[in-house]
C-alpha cells in the first residue's frame, strides 16, 4: 500500500486540537505534508503562549501517522508563531528526569579519568560515543564537506573508530562523497542502521530521499530530522562521531551546539578576508554557547601548476593562519587547491583513501591527528577542572 498525503491527512483528522476543539487538520495546524520512502515528515503550528504543553498532540499526531500501513516513520515537529509571523524557538523535547546517583563514599573522590567523555550540564551525549566533534564554516563554498570527510577518514587511518553526520539537512553531500547508494535498515521497525563505507559509519538524510527532492521545511522539522539521525542510530561503539555541519550560524549549528556535548568544533575558511569574516562568525558562536575550538582549517590554501610545478596562491594565502594566531586558536594545516581532491570528491573515493600515500593524504592524516590531540588537551582540561571533594 503506497502511503498519500490524502491517506495522511484522514489519519490526522482523528487527533483533536487544543482543548478538544476540532481536529488539528480543520483547525489549519498541520503544515505541508511531505513524504519520501514511507518517511512522513510535517510540523504542527500551536499557539506559542503553550506551546510548552502541547508535546502530547505532537506525540498523538505521530503516532496515528506511524499506525499507518506502509508508514516506515515519521517526523513530526511542533512549530510556535508570534503574533508577528515571526518564529519562535523550536519547543524542546522533554528530556527523561536523570537519574540520582548513588551516595559517595566518606573518602576523596576521585577525579575523572582524562579519556572520559566531559559531562555538560544540559547536554545529553550519545550512548557509545565518546567524543562528538564539528566541523564547521562560516559560509558555503569553501570545501567543508570535503575536509570533513577526509579528516574523518585520516582519523580512522589513524586507528580510531569514526562515524559521520552529515547534519546538513538542505544540501547533504556523504552519500556521493563517500560513494554509498540506497537505504538504511532498521532495527525493529524504529532505530536506523547506518550505513558503511571505507571503515566509516554514515547517516544522512541524503539517504532518505532522493539527491533531487527539495527540502523545504521549517527550522523545527530540520530539528526533528536532526535529533533522530543523532539519538536513533545503532552507531554501536565510536571513539569519534564527525558532524559535517551545515554552513552559517543558524538554526541547525545552535541546536547542535547547545544540546549536543560537542568534544570541540574545526573551522574550515579559505584565505581571503571575506571568507574569513564569515569564519569569524562560526568561531564566535561556538565560543559563545562553550564549545571548545579545536582549530582552523586553511583550505584552497594555494595552487601548484601539474605543467610547470610553479606555486600560485589564487585566493591569497595564510589568511587563516593569521587569524589562528590572532584569535589564539590552533591553526591545523593547509590543504592546496588540487585537482585531485576534486576529482577524487566527485568519484566518492576521497584521496585519503583513494591515494593513501599521496601528499594531500599526508596533509589530511596530519590535520585529523592534530584534531584528535586537541580533544584530548580539551579532555584533559575538563577533567583538570573537575574538583576534588572530600568528605570529613
Amino acid at each position: 500500500m503506497s502511503v498519500t498525503k490524502e491517506i495522511v491527512t484522514e489519519r490526522l483528522k482523528t487527533v483533536n486540537g487544543p482543548d478538544f476543539t476540532g481536529n488539528i487538520v480543520d483547525l489549519g495546524m498541520v503544515s505541508e505534508i511531505f513524504i519520501a520512502d514511507g518517511k512522513v515528515f510535517f510540523s504542527i503550528t500551536v499557539p506559542a503562549a503553550r506551546a510548552q504543553e502541547m508535546e502530547p498532540l505532537r506525540a498523538a499526531a505521530e503516532r496515528v501517522v506511524k499506525a499507518i500501513p506502509g508508514v516506515a516513520g515519521a517526523v513530526v515537529a511542533l512549530t510556535a508563531e508570534k503574533k508577528g509571523g515571526g518564529m519562535e524557538a523550536p519547543v524542546p523535547s522533554r528530556a527523561a528526569p536523570r537519574p540520582v546517583p548513588p551516595a559517595a563514599p566518606a573518602t576523596a573522590a576521585p577525579r575523572a579519568a582524562p579519556h572520559a567523555p566531559a559531562s555538560i550540564p544540559g547536554k545529553r551525549g550519545v550512548p557509545g560515543i565518546e567524543a562528538i566533534i564539528a566541523v564547521a564554516s562560516g559560509k558555503g563554498g569553501v570545501g567543508k564537506s570535503t575536509t570533513a570527510v577526509n579528516i574523518a577518514l585520516g582519523l580512522a587511518a589513524n586507528g580510531l573508530r569514526v562515524g559521520v553526520l552529515d547534519a546538513d539537512i538542505y544540501g547533504p553531500s556523504m552519500p556521493r562523497l563517500l560513494n554509498i547508494h540506497g537505504r538504511p535498515q532498521t532495527v525493529d521497525g524504529k532505530v536506523l542502521k547506518p550505513m558503511e563505507n571505507y571503515g566509516l559509519k554514515v547517516m544522512s538524510m541524503g539517504f532518505l530521499v532522493d539527491e533531487e527532492t527539495p527540502m523545504i521545511w521549517r527550522g523545527p522539522m530540520v530539528m526533528s530530522a536532526l535529533t533522530q539521525m543523532l539519538r536513533e542510530v545503532e552507531w554501536g561503539r565510536l571513539d569519534v562521531l564527525v558532524v559535517d555541519m551545515p554552513p552559517g550560524t543558524g538554526d541547525a549549528q545552535l541546536t547542535m551546539a547547545q544540546q549536543v556535548p560537542l568534544a570541540g568544533a574545526v573551522i574550515v575558511s579559505t584565505p581571503q578576508d571575506l571568507a574569513l569574516i564569515d569564519a569569524r562568525k562560526g568561531l564566535n558562536m561556538f565560543k559563545k554557547v562553550d564549545v571548545p575550538l579545536l582549530g582552523i582549517v586553511e583550505n584552497m590554501s594555494y595552487f601548484i601548476a601539474p605543467d610547470t610545478g610553479k606555486r600560485y596562491d589564487i585566493f591569497g594565502h595564510g589568511g587563516a593562519r593569521r587569524e589562528a594566531e590572532r584569535l589564539g586558536v590552533t591553526f591545523l594545516g593547509e590543504v592546496p587547491l588540487e585537482m585531485g581532491i576534486r576529482e577524487s570528491s566527485d568519484a566518492g573515493t576521497p584521496v585519503v583513501v583513494s591515494k593513501p600515500d599521496g601528499a594531500e593524504a599526508k596533509i589530511y592524516r596530519d590535520i585529523a591527528s592534530k584534531v584528535w590531540d586537541r580533544v584530548n588537551e580539551e579532555r584533559g582540561a575538563a577533567a583538570a577542572a573537575v574538583p576534588s571533594i572530600v568528605f570529613e
